[in-house]
């Protein structure tokens, strides 16, 4: 399981990395100021660091150049709220890549997969459960071999659910996974997504738990 810290000082963005990554299958570790993220980045292994560089109490820059200094394998992706001033400058201070606020948490799982298969930390490219196959690298779900054609969203609901076999995810948890911080909480949303799930999918893998969320049914 590949463990990642996220220095990020914006309760709710940090809340829904926190949220998404985990029910993707990864280990987090949240830093909310700069001293924070030195601390933790330089007393622990992770595989991936996620660095806002507006963090408070000292330079977002200073971190990343601290850290890469002592972790030089650790891959870092930059967050960055002002593109044209930031992404030349955390590039030559080390950042592997960036994106800008506010970004789409699908494109951000992809870059993360991107450094964390570069690393050797990448998890299995093909999931299965029962007559369902999932293949994250094609984008590909198949039913008893047969293409099932899903929406960007269903595909997210349906790659957690099938990183966590067993395990409950709350509402939010796929909230998070599937839309991050672009949208307000509505549980309702991912009832609505996964009731049209299982109507494409046409087999019973999906688990509703009343008042918890949902599983993934093992096979």
């Amino acid at each position: 399981m590949a463990r990642i810290l996220i220095a990020e000082d914006d309760a709710q963005i940090a809340s829904f990395l926190t949220k998404g990554l985990r029910a993707n299958g990864w280990m987090t570790v949240h830093a909310a100021d700069a001293e924070q993220a030195e601390s933790i980045g330089l007393s622990r292994d992770f595989d991936l660091l996620i660095l806002d560089l507006g963090l408070p109490g000292g330079s977002g820059f200073e971190v990343l150049r601290t850290l890469r200094a002592r972790r030089r394998g650790l891959p870092v992706l930059v967050l960055t709220g002002r593109p044209n001033h930031d992404a030349v400058a955390c590039l030559e201070a080390g950042a592997d890549d960036y994106m800008t606020k506010p970004f789409r948490f699908e494109e951000l799982l992809a870059r993360i997969r991107v450094r964390l298969r570069q690393v050797g930390t990448d998890e299995r490219p093909i999931l299965d459960a029962g007559p369902v196959r999932l293949d994250v690298r094609a984008r590909r779900v198949t039913v008893h071999d047969r293409d099932v054609l899903l929406t960007g969203r269903e595909f997210a609901l349906l790659e957690a659910l099938f990183r966590n076999p067993g395990r409950v995810l709350s509402r939010e948890q796929l909230l998070a996974h599937a839309w991050g911080y672009e949208v307000e909480p509505s549980p309702n949303l991912v009832n609505v997504h996964v009731s049209t799930l299982r109507k494409k999918l046409g087999v019973d893998v999906i688990e509703t738990l009343r008042g918890l969320g949902y599983r993934l049914r093992r096979p």
